[in-house]
């Protein structure tokens, strides 16, 4: 599965629910709320306030590492 900016919460978490991790150190406390799981990675950074193209990337190297092993 290729993820991006555009790819919804519930999306991710479904195809691995290690990214919830990921998520909550980058800030986003509120992974597991009904409200979030339709919301796109960046619709989700941007109701936090975070950086969208930092948090893709954090995703990035979790799945990059995750798949090396």
């Amino acid at each position: 599965m290729e993820i991006t900016k555009a790819t919804t919460m519930g999306e991710m978490l479904e195809y691995d629910m290690g990214i919830a991790y990921v998520l909550m150190q980058c800030g986003m406390h509120c992974v597991g709320c009904p409200s979030s799981i339709g919301e796109s990675l960046e619709e989700a950074c941007a109701v936090h306030g975070l950086d969208a193209d930092a948090v893709m990337g954090e995703i990035q190297d979790y799945l990059a590492n995750r798949d090396a092993q």
